[in-house]
């Protein structure tokens, strides 16, 4: 947990959040789409057995997190093998348990967490708007290293910083990095005098080689950084007007958008009976910006796009195009949401796992499987062309990953997606200051998961380069009407089967 806070809407997010609005950077987490509605008793016991107390202070699988719960409240502690600092999160329980001993906490500006008793010493818990569920194993009390105030001099900040990516980033072995020797190289340099300006920049220096957009350090409003991978170019407001103009000169004149969620989802239909879909990202779909609020303003959209005209009959679209190319990411459940809309037929999404040994990189949770499961109304069955690129980031990459058990596969077309997957484990510093990382994969149904080269695409195609938008051409949009509509008259497009191998990408990185 450290964060049961808005999941995917984090630095990495920030990459292209910020950086198209001019935000500041947010935060991060994970847990399914909704607290567990349909918990059991724990095996063995009957309905008469009182429930389990979640009273007691508890250590998460993964993540480096204590939780405390007494009376009414629960708390996190961010842990590692040489530090404990209060963590951000807070929760209060405004019911009493459930028949089950389950547990509702609000949490500010975050979606509610469930906590829920399994078995002797054994809980889970769940956040509302992230995917998969949390194992947590009770243990006596808090370690002493959580109840004193830790140093805050700049040699204590590194060592906390580099140990939590010691300890949790899953990475270090596929981007070849060697981390021990990053400290070897950097810590001599620390002080008892050195600088927050020279403190910062190790920091910033130790993790810019990751080319990771979910990492992060960030010392002041006016000071931080997160990365991103090379050739990545952020988007400005000038920049994403330009992209705009060039989407609707190619959807064609006279064409209007309808749009929903403040303008971060968009719908038209096209001639020859092809709809337009684009998804710019998956949170702050109302003013208030709350998960609740999210979830009923997509199935607004989604109710107003998804019709009984569209999905069935002679009205019925030919062919889909879902631009997912602007997304700076928000909360993956959103993004299932969408996928049910688009299946009769439950599949594999992804499977999600995190990083759970400080000792061992190798180490990790169980895989948690995500199924896609079809919407109880209109669904739309057909083809599917889905339009990726480098800003394609977090939610928007675990959003394409959960179409790709679809049947009929949609056609990726474009450029790879940015490949930061993970919710992103959000930190605190000694000092005050704050950073974030991430912990998890997200896993195809071999066991492959696609961080770092970001999922590739079946036909490639430039997306908003300078030389694009400049001419106001649009290739990846233009291909995907074109592939759409031959496959609507049922004409194959050999040459780019032939060129790409379909839609099978290249291997992803193991």
């Amino acid at each position: 947990m450290n964060g049961p806070r808005r999941p995917r809407r984090t630095c990495g997010t920030a990459l292209l959040l910020a950086a198209m609005t001019a935000l500041t950077a947010t935060a991060a987490c994970g847990a399914p789409a909704g607290p567990d509605r349909a918990a059991r008793p724990a095996p063995g016991a009957s309905a008469a057995t009182p429930p389990a107390s979640l009273e007691g202070v508890w250590r998460m699988d993964g993540y480096g997190t204590l939780v405390t719960i007494k009376d009414r409240s629960l708390r996190t502690y961010e842990t590692t093998t040489i530090s404990c600092l209060p963590g951000s999160v807070t929760g209060t329980r405004s019911d009493s348990p459930d028949g089950h001993g389950r547990s509702v906490f609000t949490v500010p500006d975050s979606a509610p967490i469930t906590v829920t008793p399994t078995g002797p010493g054994r809980a889970r818990l769940s956040i509302e708007d992230s995917v998969g569920r949390r194992g947590l194993h009770r243990i006596g009390a808090l370690p002493d290293r959580c109840r004193k105030r830790p140093p805050h001099d700049p040699r204590t900040v590194f060592d906390v910083f580099w140990k939590t990516f010691a300890e949790n980033y899953p990475f270090f072995h596929a981007k070849k990095i060697d981390w021990p020797a990053v400290r070897d190289r950097y810590r001599p340099r620390i002080t008892a005098k050195t600088t927050d300006d020279e403190l910062f920049a190790v920091l910033r220096k130790m993790i810019e080689p990751l080319h990771d957009a979910h990492t992060r350090v960030i010392a002041g409003p006016d000071q931080w950084f997160a990365g991103r991978r090379p050739g990545t170019v952020l988007p400005t407001r000038e920049s994403t007007a330009r992209i705009d103009k060039a989407i609707a000169a190619n959807l064609g004149p006279g064409i209007t958008q309808r749009r929903w969620a403040q303008g971060n989802l968009s719908y038209v239909d096209l001639p020859g009976r092809i709809g337009y879909f684009r998804v710019s990202q998956f949170a702050d779909y109302t003013e208030k910006g709350d998960y609740a609020g999210d979830v009923a303003e997509l199935d607004r959209a989604l109710d107003s796009v998804f019709t009984k005209a569209r999905t069935q009959g002679p009205t019925a679209l030919r062919g889909l195009i879902v631009d997912v190319r602007l997304n700076g990411g928000g909360a993956d459940p959103l993004g299932l949401r969408i996928a049910s809309r688009l299946t009769d037929r439950p599949y594999l999404a992804y499977s999600k796992r995190a990083r759970n040994n400080p000792h061992e990189p190798g180490g990790f949770t169980t895989p948690q499987p995500r199924q896609v499961r079809p919407h109880r109304g209109p669904v739309y069955t057909g083809p599917i062309a889905v339009l990726t690129g480098r800003l394609t980031i977090s939610a928007g990459e675990t959003f394409t990953q959960s179409l790709m058990g679809r049947s009929p596969s949609p056609t990726r077309i474009g450029e790879n997606t940015q490949g930061v997957f993970s919710d992103i484990l959000d930190r605190a510093l000694p000092n005050g200051w704050t950073f974030g990382l991430p912990n998890e994969e997200f896993l195809t149904a071999d066991g492959h998961t696609f961080d770092g080269p970001g999922i590739p695409p079946a036909i490639p195609t430039p997306v908003f380069t300078d030389e694009e938008l400049t001419a106001r051409r649009d290739s990846a949009l233009t291909r995907a009407r074109a592939y759409l509509s031959q496959r609507a008259h049922g004409d194959s497009d050999q040459t780019d089967t032939k060129r790409t191998g379909g839609d099978r990408p290249p291997s992803p990185t193991p």
